[in-house]
């Protein structure tokens, strides 16, 4: 239930820009902080979508003067093959080059380990070639952010996230609407079971749950009287909030400690252990 952290180092890559030289630190302009503006870029690869953004906004930071352009994609396998050729596109798009950004942000987990690492690899890889911090988002946040800007709740509010994690699991966690600072976890992160959901929620019933294991897991996933959001709506532009709120908030790390949260130690068995494991089922049938 506790989350485990691993660092990914992104090899050198001819893709990546050559590093910049600063004559400041490279978080200066964290330091600055007033009526600033800043230039991020984001990816986010935890689930079966990529999700892009790239985000104009001043500080301080406020909705009205945060502009966030999104690009909305099929991720999976395909994500690692397409993530920097689509960052690249959104750049130009903004008329911006590498050299004008002050971070990148990405989405840290939990979700699936190809998609973290692939995500965490692109931001550092970006982020040293521009000697720029990298911001670390958490991936259940965003869709918080996402479910709760669809269903127009107040600010303050607290959502429920339950993502499917496959292998009947879920990793869940409990947010609240911080607003300008973004999403505070009330619960951390974890993988988790329905049952145990259940059992947390018997004392402290949600009122809102957002996520893909409600559809994923159906009626085993007893959510009482909550508003439920299985569906996501702009999950990119929900990173791109994040991505401003936290580097507004001083969240910026070098990007050697830019670290993704991986909430499942080992994610396939050996043929061996499947092997074993399909003797033992043989062996439990023929004995019934």
């Amino acid at each position: 239930m506790i989350a485990r952290l691993h660092s990914s180092h992104a090899p050198a890559c001819p893709l990546f820009p050559p590093r910049r030289a600063r004559h400041a630190a490279p978080f200066a302009r964290l330091d600055a902080g007033r009526d600033a503006r800043v230039k991020l870029l984001a990816i986010d690869s935890a689930t079966e979508r990529l999700a892009l953004a790239a985000v104009d906004a001043t500080l301080p930071l406020s909705r009205a003067t945060c502009r966030i352009d999104t690009l909305d994609l099929d991720g999976g396998a395909a994500a690692s093959a397409q993530a920097l050729p689509m960052l690249m596109a959104l750049l130009q798009r903004q008329g911006w080059s590498f050299a004008d950004l002050d971070a990148i942000a990405f989405g840290r987990g939990p979700g699936g380990f190809t998609g973290l690492r692939t995500a965490c690899a692109v931001a550092q890889g970006l982020a040293f070639g521009q000697d720029v911090p990298v911001v670390a988002v958490d991936s259940l946040a965003i869709v918080a952010e996402d479910a709760a800007r669809h269903a127009g709740l107040p600010a303050g509010a607290t959502v429920w996230v339950a993502m499917d994690a496959r292998m009947d699991e879920i990793y869940a966690g409990c947010y609240r609407d911080a607003g300008d600072a973004g999403w505070i976890a009330v619960v951390e992160p974890s993988l988790t079971t329905p049952d145990a959901l259940h059992a947390l929620w018997a004392d402290a019933p949600p009122v809102f749950v957002a996520g893909s294991a409600l559809a994923a897991f159906g009626d085993r996933l007893r959510t009482g009287d909550a508003r439920r959001a299985p569906q996501e709506h702009g999950r990119a532009a929900a990173l791109g909030w994040l991505a401003a709120a936290g580097f507004a908030g001083g969240q910026g790390v070098p990007a050697d400690q830019a670290l993704p949260v991986y909430l499942r130690d080992k994610v396939a068995q050996t043929t061996a252990e499947r092997e074993a494991a399909k003797a033992l089922r043989d062996a439990s049938g023929a004995a019934a």
